[in-house]
């Protein structure tokens, strides 16, 4: 991800759809994991039919978020859709978004170390350990997050297939039994499973860094292909896998009615290794196991990477929006919001420690990823700017109507979710609160006439244009002697010297065109000490001076971004002072824009 805060400068759109669904797979494509036995859990063998209806109401929302896609080709996720309706709002989602990550984190850290084989005794220790562990990874900014997630997809989908395949001769109607209770009751246990929901957030952020369809232009952008195929695909596994898996589940004699209770952590594992006997054996069953385990465990624990770092993403777009306190927004020095990562990493934690049961987890999980989407969903909904055809209107609103039903019977059915989200958004307004009182912000009504005339674009539509001529980008983090080297050859050759500044912000989270206080080099200190300096001596040489401000998590694809879009002919950039562990995990500057620069601009390292 990159963001680009200038004039006819975007984001650059790398993401196809097989990265995005690659991205979503590994937040949706888990849920299978640990639903199949809270189902089993909650109605034994009578449990198809929940089972069914979490499969129904997973594929309505994936639709509908297709067309939230497509309405929100910059960013489309529950704060940027719901702030056009109200900044407060968007807030209230955003929290409850927080909510669901803090709970992914914790619920996907104890599933993966138990289908990596450690026991439900020691499994919240152990999740707590791996949280531990990602923190400190994340203390150096991954570079590129959810890349394991897209590695292990491919072998994920293998062994939901083979275990279908497994399981094809000995499906059976036999065992499966109708509700044993009431409709009020059955709507109570639907409720409890429903966890198969999260990742359709996080599709939904990605819009903004997708690749455009063929048809569409940067100024006019459009992702509905792109995003159409990726939500598509992985519906079509998480749907018919969990369903046929879960009638795999149901399929085994009622005598293995305990062990199919007992392991409802690690179903997929215990079905796969039950299945793959019948077919090659104890010895191929046990080999088959471990494989799924070792699949599994590993993309639950990726799963909890992404959760740790789109909660620091949607705290620190928060920050920088004006939702949350400033501090939350300072850097380490390798671009990581200080107190969001530690927040990441300890509020999971606790968590754990506090809750000792999965299924008491699971129940903190679906009010707020539920709360998030079913916020997004309403905000859409009577968003009249949109422009949604009549049954895009019908069916978006249908849902928005049954996830609140269902956040409303969470909120009652379960007093400590409850407790949580209220805490949650409880500290959060307050933090929020706090940051509009310290700022000096305050509501004021005007006229919609009033608020056209104080529009952010004003200033660049009275802009004169650079007249064409040569033009030379110089990247620097510091005031030191390339910027001075750059301003020698720009004077010398009568060229325009664009003077960029990156932040490096490493961060997995999209912000989209709605959202207000965008940064900009005057706001920061050490850009504007750079850019003073050199609109100072520009000015005093004759030299055109350009600043361009940039926030990005890969300065490199910035740096190679801008030089392309802006067609400059020289590059210059210092050598890299990065520390040689730095430069293992993240990589030189210098060498990934060396490598991937094209022939027609001229690179100047200069150190």
């Amino acid at each position: 991800m990159a963001e680009i805060i200038s004039a006819g400068v975007h984001r650059p759109r790398n993401v196809d759809w097989q990265r995005a669904a690659g991205l979503l797979y590994g937040d949706w494509g888990t849920s299978k994991a640990y639903v199949l036995g809270l189902a089993f859990v909650a109605a034994g063998f009578a449990s198809f039919s929940i089972v069914l209806a979490v499969c129904a109401l997973t594929a309505i929302v994936a639709f509908n978020y297709i067309i939230i896609c497509a309405h929100f080709p910059d960013g489309g996720g529950v704060y940027s859709a719901a702030r056009q309706q109200s900044r407060f709002l968007a807030s209230v989602g955003a929290l409850l978004l927080i909510a669901n990550f803090i709970v992914t984190a914790a619920l996907s850290g104890w599933a993966g170390v138990t289908y990596l084989g450690v026991s439900t005794e020691y499994a919240p220790y152990a999740a707590m350990g791996v949280i531990l562990v990602l923190g400190v990874v994340n203390h150096f900014g991954p570079k590129h997050s959810g890349s394991v997630s897209i590695w292990l997809a491919v072998p994920a989908v293998v062994v939901v297939v083979a275990t279908i395949a497994f399981s094809a001769k000995h499906l059976t109607l036999t065992h499966l039994e109708p509700p044993h209770t009431d409709l009020e009751t059955l709507w109570v246990q639907f409720v409890g499973v429903i966890l198969a929901l999260s990742g359709v957030e996080a599709i939904a952020n990605l819009t903004g860094v997708m690749k455009l369809d063929a048809n569409a232009t940067v100024e006019a952008p459009k992702v509905t292909r792109t995003a159409t195929k990726a939500i598509l695909f992985v519906a079509i596994e998480v749907v018919l896998g969990t369903a046929l898996l879960g009638w795999a589940m149901l399929s085994l004699p009622k005598s293995y009615a305990p062990e199919l209770g007992a392991h409802k952590e690690d179903m997929l594992r215990f079905l796969g290794e039950r299945y793959a006997a019948l077919v090659g054996g104890p010895w191929f069953g046990e080999a088959f196991s471990l494989f799924v385990g070792i699949v599994f465990g590993l993309l639950l624990i990726s799963a909890v990477n992404t959760a740790i770092v789109a909660l620091i993403g949607v705290t620190y777009m928060m920050a920088q929006d004006g939702e949350m306190p400033r501090q939350f927004a300072r850097l380490n020095n390798h671009g990581v919001p200080r107190i969001p990562l530690v927040v990441a990493v300890a509020i999971p934690i606790l968590v754990l420690a506090l809750i000792r049961q999965f299924e008491g987890l699971a129940g903190l999980y679906a009010i707020g990823v539920v709360g998030a989407i079913s916020v997004n969903l309403g905000a859409c909904t009577f968003n009249k700017r949109l422009g949604l055809r009549w049954y895009e209107h019908l069916l978006m609103g249908g849902t928005f109507v049954i996830l609140a039903l269902v956040e409303v019977t969470i909120a009652k059915t379960k007093p400590d979710a409850l407790f949580f989200a209220v805490c949650v958004l409880g500290v959060g307004l307050g933090f929020r609160a706090y940051s509009h009182k310290i700022a000096g912000l305050k509501t004021l009504t005007v006229t919609r006439k009033v608020a056209e005339m104080v529009t952010q674009d004003l200033v660049t539509t009275v802009q004169t244009r650079i007249e064409e001529g040569h033009r030379i980008l110089v990247a620097a983090r510091g005031i030191t002697r390339v910027l001075g080297f750059a301003l020698d050859e720009a004077q010398l050759r009568n060229a325009t010297l664009y003077v960029l500044y990156v932040k490096e912000v490493a961060v997995f989270y999209g912000r989209g065109p709605t959202t207000a206080g965008r940064p900009k080099w005057q706001n920061d200190p050490e850009a504007a000490a750079i850019m003073s300096a050199m609109l100072k001596l520009g000015a005093e040489r004759g030299v055109s001076i350009l600043p361009i401000y940039a926030v990005s998590d890969d300065a490199a694809t910035t740096i190679l971004d801008l030089a392309a879009t802006l067609g400059v002919d020289y590059l210059v950039i210092g050598a890299s002072q990065r520390t040689a562990m730095t430069k293992l995990l993240r990589g030189s500057v210098a060498t990934n824009v060396a490598q991937q620069l094209p022939d027609s601009i001229h690179l100047i390292i200069y150190g």
